[in-house]
């Protein structure tokens, strides 16, 4: 273990440093929701809504409760059923895969690019080519980065399918100079850990389609436009106006949170040049990558991650088992060694602290703590 003395630890996400500059004007939101009593639907909700279509560059937001619901939503409303097929990444939160079994539809998994992490476009044309009818592709634009949605528009429309985005860890970012929705319909979370999190759990859609836009709109209030009456089966999935009004005063923050996590990625490439661990890089097309996670990768993560934490150093591992060898997707008879890019990510990848909270110091320290265990030295 390196020599440090009373060092302060430093976690992987500090959301009370992140929120202590803050209180005042949360609390006082989340009061002026209480006086209000509007706790469902109410001002705040509808003013996020264009608050974020605005910041997305898309033409509407929709509110749901949750980023797995958002993707659920979008599913349905690009008519996705029991039987169909959806192509996904396998290198990806649950929710991804889950929201499309949750539909009784059956998940295709396609592997991703090693640079990005993010589903492969020329792997992606293969499996349209080799399996006809798969109805939605989703694309996750992984960590705060893009995925590559020229061609994977491109393919995909070539093969009749629509575009669902699962930007659950990319709002802000951008790709070619542009921000979401490239697809038909991009998933939007508001997690706490997310670059722009709630008090608790939270979504949206965006969309340039009016009729989508009413469809998620009424299927997230039980598929019923008006009271009583439902044209569709759909689901209870709002967000919460509390959350709503306490969203609306961080989004104004959130491009400077943004910088704050690219400079520390920026120190992070600086200080671990020559180390034997490999960076993320960002692509020419990810024209501006919000850093939701900084992702290295190593052979011996493993013990990487055991003596960071031994020096007081928050890391965690997304993901270590990927979706298409879960317990659950047994019947869909993937095999170890199918999707090796996806596979060797989930066992070499390590997260480390990127919040815009950490100071250069910190940045330094962590770097000099990985290049202590490669070095031998304690």
């Amino acid at each position: 273990m390196l020599a440090q003395t009373q060092r302060k630890a430093i976690p992987l996400l500090d959301l009370q440093a992140l929120h202590a500059e803050l209180r005042d004007e949360l609390l006082a939101a989340i009061a002026r929701v209480v006086d209000s009593q509007r706790f469902i639907q109410g001002d705040d909700v509808r003013r996020l809504e264009v608050e974020i279509a605005a910041y997305c560059g898309s033409g509407f937001a929709v509110n749901c409760a949750n980023g797995s619901d958002a993707l659920y939503l979008g599913l349905l409303a690009l008519g996705v059923g029991p039987g169909d097929r959806v192509a996904t990444t396998p290198y990806s939160f649950f929710a991804t895969a889950g929201s499309i079994s949750r539909i009784g539809a059956r998940p295709v998994f396609v592997d991703i690019d090693p640079v990005t992490f993010n589903i492969d476009p020329a792997r992606l044309a293969d499996t349209l080519e080799r399996n006809p009818g798969i109805k939605v592709v989703i694309p996750v634009h992984l960590y705060g980065g893009f995925a590559d949605m020229e061609p994977i528009l491109a393919t995909a429309r070539a093969h009749g399918c629509a575009v669902l985005e699962d930007g659950a860890q990319s709002i802000g970012a951008e790709y070619k100079g542009r921000r979401a929705c490239f697809g038909d319909i991009n998933a939007i979370s508001f997690y706490p850990t997310k670059n722009l999190g709630a008090f608790g759990d939270g979504g949206m859609l965006t969309t340039n389609s009016d009729n989508l836009r009413e469809r998620v709109a009424i299927l997230r209030e039980h598929g019923g436009a008006t009271k009583y009456r439902h044209d569709w089966i759909g689901i209870n999935s709002r967000l919460d106006t509390i959350q709503a009004a306490i969203l609306r005063v961080k989004l104004p923050h959130l491009d400077g949170w943004t910088e704050g996590r690219r400079r520390n990625a920026a120190l992070y490439r600086e200080h671990l040049q020559g180390a034997p661990v490999i960076c993320p890089q960002e692509a020419p097309y990810q024209t501006r990558h919000i850093y939701n996670q900084f992702v290295i990768r190593s052979e011996r993560r493993d013990e990487l991650k055991d003596y960071l934490r031994e020096n007081g150093i928050g890391t965690d591992i997304y993901y270590p088992i990927p979706l298409h060898l879960q317990p659950c997707y047994r019947n869909l008879e993937y095999r170890e060694g199918d999707l090796p890019v996806s596979e060797r990510a989930a066992k070499q990848s390590l997260a480390l602290p990127i919040h815009s909270e950490l100071t250069p110091d910190d940045v330094v320290y962590i770097s000099e703590t990985i290049r202590a265990f490669f070095s031998g030295r304690s």
